[in-house]
C-alpha cells in the first residue's frame, strides 16, 4: 500500500532523515517511537508532503506522489492526518468541521455530509456534540473529533502525529480507546507515540527511529521484549525502569524515594500505589539490610511491565554468602518481612555470581 524507497529529509546542513526503506500494508497498524528528536514527525509529515523530502520516492497504491506529473491532491486524499493540536476550526460547530471537507473536496451533498457526520461522531462517541462548538469541548473530545472529521474523508490511511501527547493524562486513555476501535476495523494507521502500551498492544509492526532513520523494526515483542540493537534496548530500559545505586553507606532514604515518585509517576501509579512501593523498599534496605549490613553498597533496580503491568524490585547488596537467606530467617526481620508480603505477590531471597540479591514483584 505504502512504499519508501531511500527518503532524506534536510533543513539546510541539517540531516534529519537519510534513506530511509520501509513498506506498510494494507491492514498494518505501525507505531513509531524513539527519542525526542530523531524525526518521527518528520517522517510522517514527509509521506503526505506537508514536508516535501529532499531526497527519494513515496508510492500509494503503486504510484509515487513525489513524481511531478502525480495528482498530489489525489493522492493525499487517501491519508488522513491526525495533529497533536486538533487543529479544529473554533467558528464552526463540530459537524461542520467534518461536513468542510467531503462538501468541499469530495462534492458530496450537504445532506450526505450531514449524515455521514453524524455516523462518524457516533463511532467515536460524540454524536450528542454535533452541534458544539469545539470551545466547549474537552481536550479528548475535541481529538475524538478531529479523528472523525479526518474519518469523514474516508482515507485509505490514518497518519496519527503523537494523538494524545496534548492532553492531560485523565483524558488519554478516551482517545487511545478510539483508535483501539479503528485498528480492530481493519484501519491501516501510521501513529507516532509516546504511549509505550498502547504500542505493544495495537502495533502490528513497531518502527524505532533513531541515527537520521529506522533504526530497528520488528512485532511488539521483539521490540519490547527482545531487542536486537543497542540504542533500542537503552531506550526500551529507559522507559520501563529506575536505577539506584550507591557506595558503602551512601544510601539517601529521600533521594530514593524521590527517583521512586518520579518513576512511578510516569506509570500512572497513583499516590497510594507510590507510597506503598516506597514503603517496601524502605522496610528492605533500612529495616532489614543495612541495619544487618549497615556499610553495604547497594543496588536497586525498578523495572515496569507493560505487559502484565508488574513492578519488579530486584536489590543487590555487598554482604556475606548467603547473606540474604540470612535476612529471611532472621526472627528479628520478620515484622518487616510480613509488610512487604502484604503489597508483594512474590518475594524471594538468594546468591547468585557471589552476590546477594532480594526481587520484589508487586
Amino acid at each position: 500500500m505504502i512504499e519508501i524507497k531511500a527518503l532524506s529529509k534536510s533543513y539546510g546542513d541539517l540531516e534529519v532523515l537519510k534513506d530511509i526503506k520501509a513498506e506498510i500494508s494494507k491492514g498494518e497498524v505501525i507505531s513509531i517511537i524513539g527519542p525526542s528528536g530523531c524525526g518521527k514527525s518528520t517522517f510522517l509529515r514527509c509521506i503526505n508532503l506537508l514536508e516535501k523530502p529532499t531526497a527519494g520516492e513515496i508510492y500509494i497504491d503503486g504510484q509515487n506522489i513525489l513524481d511531478k506529473n502525480a495528482d498530489v491532491p489525489k493522492l493525499r486524499q487517501k491519508m488522513g492526518m491526525v495533529f497533536q493540536s486538533f487543529n479544529l476550526f473554533s467558528h464552526l460547530m463540530i459537524i461542520e468541521n467534518l461536513m468542510l471537507g467531503p462538501v468541499n473536496l469530495l462534492k458530496m451533498q450537504r445532506q450526505e455530509a450531514y449524515e455521514e457526520g453524524l455516523a462518524f461522531l457516533e463511532m467515536v462517541g460524540l454524536r450528542a456534540k454535533a452541534h458544539a462548538f469545539p470551545d466547549e469541548l474537552s481536550g479528548g473530545q475535541k481529538q475524538r473529533a478531529a479523528i472523525a472529521r479526518t474519518l469523514a474523508m474516508k482515507p485509505e490511511v490514518v497518519l496519527f502525529d503523537e494523538p494524545t501527547s496534548a492532553l492531560d493524562p485523565t483524558m488519554v486513555s478516551e482517545v487511545l480507546g478510539v483508535i483501539r476501535k479503528l485498528a480492530s476495523t481493519g484501519m491501516t494507521m501510521m501513529i507516532v507515540t509516546h504511549e509505550m502500551k498502547f504500542a505493544r498492544d495495537v502495533s502490528s509492526r513497531v518502527f524505532y527511529m533513531d541515527e537520521q532513520g529506522i533504526y530497528e523494526e520488528g512485532s511488539p515483542e521483539a521490540i519490547f521484549e527482545k531487542p536486537q540493537k543497542p540504542k533500542t534496548r537503552a531506550f526500551i530500559r529507559k522507559i520501563s525502569a529506575m536505577e539506584y545505586r550507591t557506595d558503602a553507606g551512601g544510601y539517601d532514604l529521600y533521594e530514593c524515594n524521590a527517583k521512586i515518585e518520579t518513576f512511578l509517576t510516569k506509570q500512572m501509579y497513583t499516590d497510594q500505589q507510590i507510597k506503598n512501593v516506597q514503603l517496601v523498599c524502605e522496610e528492605l534496605v533500612m529495616a532489614m539490610l543495612l541495619k544487618a549490613f549497615p556499610r553495604s553498597a547497594i543496588g536497586m533496580i525498578l523495572e515496569y511491565s507493560d505487559l502484565n503491568s508488574e513492578l519488579t524490585i530486584d536489590i543487590e547488596f555487598e554482604g556475606l554468602a548467603q547473606a540474604a537467606e540470612q535476612l529471611e530467617k532472621d526472627e528479628a526481620n520478620q515484622l518487616a518481612l510480613s509488610i512487604v508480603k502484604n503489597y508483594s505477590k512474590v518475594l524471594t531471597f538468594a546468591c547468585e555470581d557471589n552476590k546477594n540479591k532480594v526481587k520484589v514483584i508487586i
